[in-house]
């Protein structure tokens, strides 16, 4: 059993960062450990930014994750990963990136400029160990539906084997925590995501010798 890990989920509005977040957290719980869970969002029916802190250790007490301490950094936008990534995000850490931009009204309007993925990227990679920047939303468009890319980062991150959870607890507990109607896509979704880190070697590899 592990001391601690720090998890953190950034997104905006609409996306399931925090259905993402709770999956996880109770994931944990059932293997036996620990769980604190903090929420922020905004306008999240806006598209507003929305992140999650997951805390799973032997002991762990305050839900919110200190500076420089996420351990692992799921960005469901691009954009928000980075921006929390600036702040949260271990020099021994690792982000997984899904490179789908989500643009802010202010980019639409014209009074912002969105930057390059690559850009993005390679900021990224200097604030972590790892980095895989993928385009997780084509993958949930494969499985069905593009509101199953949380389900699929949860594939991508149980396919890594970073968590102190099993990969059939938390294929198990996203069975239990989606809608009844949606189980047969979600479970595509996780095991596409699984896929892409298991089968695909070139995605894991390819991200980290681009920049």
């Amino acid at each position: 059993m592990i001391d601690e890990i720090n998890i953190m989920v950034a997104g905006v509005g609409g996306q399931g960062g925090i259905l993402f977040s709770h999956i996880l957290g109770n994931a944990a719980i059932a293997e036996g450990y620990k769980v604190r869970v903090a929420e922020t969002y905004g306008a999240a029916m806006r598209g507003g930014a929305v992140s999650g802190h997951i805390r799973i250790g032997k002991s762990v007490f305050g839900p919110v994750i200190r500076k420089d301490h996420v351990d692992l950094l799921v960005g469901l936008e691009p954009l928000e990963g980075l921006r929390l990534g600036v702040k949260f995000l271990s020099p021994l850490g690792t982000a997984i990136i899904n490179s789908r931009p989500i643009k802010p009204i202010d980019v639409l309007v014209g009074n912002a400029t969105y930057p390059e993925i690559d850009i993005i990227a390679t900021c990224l990679k200097r604030l972590c160990k790892e980095i895989i920047m993928m385009d997780g939303s084509s993958l949930a468009m494969e499985a069905g539906d593009l509101r199953t890319l949380n389900v699929v980062m949860l594939g991508v991150v149980a396919g890594m084997e970073k968590l102190p959870v099993s990969r059939e607890t938390l294929e198990a507990t996203v069975m239990m925590m989606v809608p009844p109607r949606t189980k047969e896509i979600n479970k595509k979704a996780f095991d596409l995501g699984w896929q892409y880190i298991k089968n695909n070697k070139a995605g894991r590899s390819l991200c980290l010798n681009h920049f």
